[in-house]
């Protein structure tokens, strides 16, 4: 297939669809919400592993949180808003997580002993966006986002930001993306905070990135409306290039929503806040993944790792006890024993760009041995048990 669009994937994959009553909004399929776990998985693990500890918000929160917050303000035409009968309160739901996080930092009093502080959330978001700006999973209505914030005193900002750099660098690597361009978006024209303050973050930023041996073009007037940002553009396997992560620099939400913590000298004083998110909105990257690899995910995300096909229904038994071997070594087999020819079935296998093809036939059952056939055409015979280890090795996601 040239050139294969997402949404012409999704439906020939079986991944998901989208339809009139849900518009925006996106209806998972078994294979697909596979796809969407694996990959929300890998970055659970990955930030873990990179000291964030994942919490989870509210959706729906009170208008007065966003007009304080500048939100409201900023995004008001693209939140969804409502009245509670009973209150008389208005709500909104929330288009990004960042209110949230400053609200779980100001539970209590803080020590700069516990800095930096970071969170993670994968957010359920929702943003009115008009009807002709939709575009399949690139631009939904409904999606999730990849949050994340760091709390952190103003000398810790520097080796934040490389944390994040080389964290982003080595995912990007991993989901088969060689090379991303950086963005310095600087001060837009409607934002909170004085010139002064402005100037000191965008240099702060500039030279935390260089310290980070980031080579960066500057976006002029492409900031978020609370501080100056980093932009990682990806380049796919067409060369178009696609904004995913970001690193944010604010000092304005801490002081608009009155966060703080206990310093050395037992003064109250306003952390640094940073907004991170490796792939921003989840359903946005499983597009590009998706167009990247034209369908052919690496084998560790592929929602069906392996089909296991009969070449005649004297070879069943032996196939049913080759499915359950493999689901026992945690990989993803589905069994195909239609009575279809053996190459009719492959052909399948390879439209729905599963990555291994093990045909069985009694000569495999009276032998005790797995044909594999991978997606380059290679091709082994082997026993059992060192197939299962082959694939299991093939199968292992990264790290």
């Amino acid at each position: 297939m040239n050139d294969p669009d997402h949404r012409q994937l999704g439906n020939r994959l079986d991944l998901f669809h989208q339809q009139d009553e849900g518009p925006g909004m996106i209806f998972w399929h078994p294979r697909g919400w596979m796809l969407y776990r694996l990959l929300e998985d890998y970055i659970r693990n990955t930030m873990r592993r990179a000291g964030f500890r994942e919490v989870r918000t509210p959706q729906l929160l009170a208008r007065s949180l966003w007009e304080r917050s500048g939100h409201w303000d900023k995004f008001q035409a693209a939140m969804y808003a409502l009245a509670d009968r009973e209150e008389a309160r208005a709500y909104c739901l929330k288009p990004m997580s960042c209110p949230c996080h400053v609200q779980l930092f100001g539970q209590r009093v803080r020590s700069y002993r516990e800095l930096p502080v970071r969170y993670s959330e994968f957010g359920a978001c929702h943003r009115d966006e008009p009807s002709g700006a939709l575009e399949g999973l690139k631009r939904t209505r409904a999606f999730t986002q990849d949050d994340a914030h760091v709390f952190c005193a103003p000398a810790q900002i520097a080796d934040e930001v490389a944390r994040f750099c080389e964290l982003l660098r080595q995912v990007y690597r991993e989901l088969g993306f060689a090379s991303f361009d950086v963005m310095l978006a600087t001060r837009p024209a409607l934002r909170a905070g004085n010139d002064a303050g402005w100037d000191h973050a965008e240099a702060v930023l500039a030279e935390a990135a260089k310290a980070a041996q980031l080579r960066f073009d500057v976006r002029a007037g492409e900031g978020a409306f609370y501080g100056p940002k980093l932009e990682f553009h990806l380049e796919d396997s067409r060369g178009r290039r696609w904004q995913c992560g970001t690193i944010q620099l604010d000092f304005v939400l801490p002081e608009r929503l009155d966060v703080s913590f206990v310093d050395a000298d037992n003064q109250r004083v306003r952390p640094v806040m940073l907004h991170h998110a490796v792939l921003g909105s989840l359903e946005r990257f499983i597009a590009v993944l998706l167009e990247h690899h034209e369908g052919w995910l690496p084998m560790w995300l592929a929602p069906e790792q392996i089909v296991v096909a009969t070449v005649s229904d004297a070879a069943g038994d032996y196939a049913r006890q080759l499915m359950r071997q493999l689901e026992d070594a945690n990989l993803r087999a589905v069994l195909d024993d239609r009575p279809e020819r053996l190459e009719r079935k492959l052909v399948d296998a390879l439209d729905q760009c599963v990555p291994a093809f093990v045909a069985v036939g009694q000569r495999d059952a009276r032998d005790g041995t797995l044909s594999l056939r991978l997606r380059d055409g290679s091709r082994q015979v082997c026993a059992l048990d060192e197939g299962i280890a082959r694939l299991v090795e093939l199968a292992r996601a990264p790290r």
